[in-house]
């Protein structure tokens, strides 16, 4: 779903770019629920949670993976400005960290996933839960995850990168089954919160330490353990694309490994600590980020 640098054009990118600032920075005003401090750890756990969720590939079709986005499943538990300022957070250090979607192309992501992506996410919970809180946070997570990628297959097209007609099809085709996946695991995991923490989703009441314990431990499993036996097959993005950012950047975390270094060769190992220091660095950025905004919002 990351689209990398070199294949949007000057005016697109820099267009987006320039959207992404201001609407973040607006997002940023309205984030609510930071007043009480009990509830900044959520936003460092749910974003480790999200950001181990997307490291984790499956397979959606032939050479063709997929990865939780995690759009809806923040808006939902957090609220959509503070789940587009997780989720911008995740964006950056994906892009500058492990070289997972460009820079120059960062705003395009941004705006894909972070800021209509939640958007969409959201808008059949908000409307719809109270009639069915399931069918509304399923239906959520699908429309997060098309609205994102029909975005990023725009800009690309807009860009000039070549697309037949069929490749099109069958791209969207993939997006629909992440998509599907996408709203499943996405209800599933919203009512694995609930069980340890009712009202929490609904409310953003000051959440338990034992549901935040839960979600960290997930997310630890995930990163650790579940990406040693993820898809190395493409993306619907990535497969179309099929390049990695300009020779320019590096990384140091590239492609989710640690530098190769005397007494780490293993390549299991050095994603497993490119995953546990990839946590450790969503989770500290989006506490601190939280702690800005409810000084800022208190002062």
């Amino acid at each position: 779903m990351h689209i990398p640098d070199g294949f949007l054009s000057p005016p697109v990118w820099g267009a987006f770019d320039a959207l992404a600032l201001p609407a973040v920075a607006v997002a940023a005003r309205r984030a609510g629920g930071l007043k009480d401090d009990r509830n900044l750890p959520l936003l460092g756990v749910m974003g480790a949670f999200v950001f181990a969720a997307q490291m984790i590939n499956f397979p959606v079709g032939p050479g063709t993976s997929g990865h939780l986005v995690g759009g809806t499943l923040l808006a939902v538990i957090l609220g959509p400005p503070a789940a587009t300022i997780v989720m911008t957070a995740i964006l950056a250090i994906q892009a500058l960290v492990f070289q997972d979607g460009g820079i120059l192309a960062l705003g395009a992501n941004v705006v894909n996933m972070a800021l209509a992506g939640v958007f969409a996410g959201y808008l059949p919970y908000r409307f719809f839960s109270a009639q069915s809180r399931a069918a509304a946070v399923f239906t959520g997570g699908v429309l997060s995850v098309l609205t994102s990628a029909c975005l990023a297959l725009a800009e690309l097209l807009a860009s000039g990168v070549p697309m037949p007609r069929r490749i099109l099809f069958v791209s969207l085709g993939l997006f629909l089954v992440s998509a599907v996946i996408e709203g499943a695991v996405t209800l599933g995991v919203v009512r694995a919160i609930e069980r340890m923490n009712p009202g929490w989703v609904r409310a953003l009441q000051p959440s338990r330490s034992r549901a935040i314990g839960a979600i960290a431990i997930a997310a630890v499993v995930l990163a650790v353990g579940g990406i040693l036996a993820a898809s190395a097959q493409p993306d619907g993005i990535e497969r179309l694309t099929s390049a990695h950012g300009p020779a320019w950047l590096h990384a140091p975390l590239a492609d989710y490994q640690i530098p190769m270094t005397k007494g780490i060769d293993s390549p299991r190992l050095r994603r497993a600590g490119a995953a546990a220091a990839g946590l450790i660095l969503i989770y500290g950025v989006s506490l601190l980020t939280g702690k800005l905004l409810a000084r800022q919002r208190s002062s």
